[in-house]
């Protein structure tokens, strides 16, 4: 670790005062009475060497991603589907039940705001096939605060230098091009130009303690090239200091919203009766919500899971089956847990072969899955209960081990061996009914031990990669 007063590094960053406790970070002090604090700046963790990626699957993920752009967003446009898919998670799974009521109350209230932004990520990893290939299977969808493309910006650097260093020039050469940070500012900005005020600011609704600063500023620097002013508060700031006009402008501190970047809000810890409130107020208003609230349900695993039902694709992309195809192409098995036989025969499936698949609930930010023992715990407890429809039930996804150095503070180094997942970055814009801009925005690639089933980079457990195609 390294004590920093005047610059920021790659990385995470913490303030920790003399009590020992982590706090927000604000430099300069802003008071001369503060208690003496040491600043604690360390690096993103990553790997020494980039991981191995098939060149065909490489560009199929990318190749899919407009379709998957388009696909979110006609999930978000379609109440009824809404409905329908979510109607037993509400039920059972509170917090996804609190975000349906926000989207019921916006429904019935009317939209204001015709203007929708979506930066996603989709994530994926490679199934081993019988004959040696890979297959790529879509694990998860983030249509919310779906983080690591300011980082990702820059690792390409790191491994380029790696690489030459370790005398591997021509092997430098091929590390790809990668700026996510442009792809998700393009976004941002053409949704501030079209909300047409120059006055007004992007919003980053952000954690008191944030450990991923500095993915942030990257794609909050690019904005500020083009002039876009960004302001960084939190849900209490929103509840204490925000209000809406008779226009259903969005004001806070005084400073009128054009788009709020959800970079929190999507899990329940992320929330007091206060927060909610606040989170309401800032869906009723006209200022640009990234993602709005029924772009964020068209996220959970339980619309994952619906979408992979036969013929549902083909309510999103009638007349399109080349499009249908090619994102069905991804989906790995995914089972109900909804009470009646298919349900059943989801949960006997699961406990029979544990080790064949994965238990996901409804929550977003990593660590969140069970694996193996922990399916047959749970699902014993639940099965013959409505608490099970909180879950769905996916195949586990069996790629192909790497080995690989992963750097990462106060971790001995030596050689792991790895599994890799592949993210895809997604930026579009929606004018009324004209998609203004639909683009790929970039790649994520994050490896671990395989001595862990679950958990990502900020969970602890992945480190940032980059691709090294094959």
């Amino acid at each position: 670790m390294t004590k920093h007063t005047s610059r920021l590094c790659k990385g995470y960053l913490t303030k920790k005062e003399s009590d020992g406790v982590l706090h927000q970070m604000t430099w300069p002090p802003q008071s001369p009475d503060l208690n003496p604090i040491e600043i604690v700046v360390t690096y993103a963790p990553f790997t020494l060497f980039p991981s191995p990626v098939p060149k065909d699957t490489f560009h199929q993920a990318l190749a899919v991603q407009t379709h998957y752009n388009r696909l979110v967003d006609r999930i978000s446009q379609d109440s009824s589907f809404l409905e329908e898919a979510l109607a037993t998670t509400i039920k059972v799974d509170d917090f996804t039940g609190r975000l349906f009521n926000i989207y019921r109350h916006v429904l019935q209230e009317g939209k204001t705001q015709s203007i929708v932004l979506g930066l996603n990520r989709s994530d994926y990893m490679l199934d081993q096939n019988g004959d040696g290939s890979a297959s790529l299977k879509q694990i998860e969808i983030n249509t919310i605060a779906a983080s690591f493309g300011g980082l990702a910006s820059h690792t390409p650097n790191v491994h380029r230098h790696i690489l030459k260093v370790a005398g591997r020039l021509e092997d430098s050469k091929r590390i790809l091009d990668n700026n996510p940070s442009a792809g998700l500012a393009k976004g941002l900005a053409k949704a501030w130009e079209l909300y047409g005020s120059e006055r007004a600011v992007v919003l980053y609704l952000v954690e008191e303690l944030q450990r991923n600063i500095f993915d942030h500023r990257y794609v909050e620097n690019e904005l500020w090239k083009r002039n876009i002013p960004v302001i960084r508060r939190q849900f209490e700031d929103v509840a204490k200091t925000g209000f809406l006009d008779q226009d259903k402008r969005l004001f806070v501190d005084g400073r009128e919203v054009a788009i709020v970047y959800f970079r929190n809000g999507y899990m329940p810890q992320n929330y007091t009766e206060q927060n909610w409130e606040a989170r309401l107020m800032m869906e009723r208003s006209l200022a640009v919500k990234c993602p709005d609230i029924s772009t964020h349900l068209a996220g959970t695993k339980k619309v994952q899971q619906e979408l992979a039902r036969p013929g549902v694709l083909e309510r999103f992309f009638p007349g399109e089956p080349d499009v249908v195809d090619q994102i069905r192409a991804t989906f790995a098995g995914l089972y109900t847990l909804d009470m009646g036989p298919e349900g059943d025969k989801t949960v006997a499936m699961a406990l029979a072969k544990p080790d064949q698949f994965v238990l996901k609930p409804q929550r977003e930010g990593g660590g969140n899955n069970l694996y193996g023992a922990e399916i047959c715990q749970v699902l014993e407890g639940v099965k013959q209960s409505t608490e099970r429809m909180a879950y769905i039930l996916m195949d586990k996804v069996q790629p192909r081990p790497v080995h690989n150095y992963l750097l990462r503070l106060g971790t001995p180094l030596k050689l792991s061996t790895c599994l890799s997942e592949l993210g895809v970055f997604g930026a579009y814009v929606r004018h009324g009914q004209d998609m203004v801009l639909n683009e790929c925005a970039g790649h994520l690639l994050r490896t671990k031990s395989d001595e862990h089933s679950d958990g990502g980079v900020a969970a602890g457990v992945a480190v940032l990669d980059n691709p090294f195609l094959v």
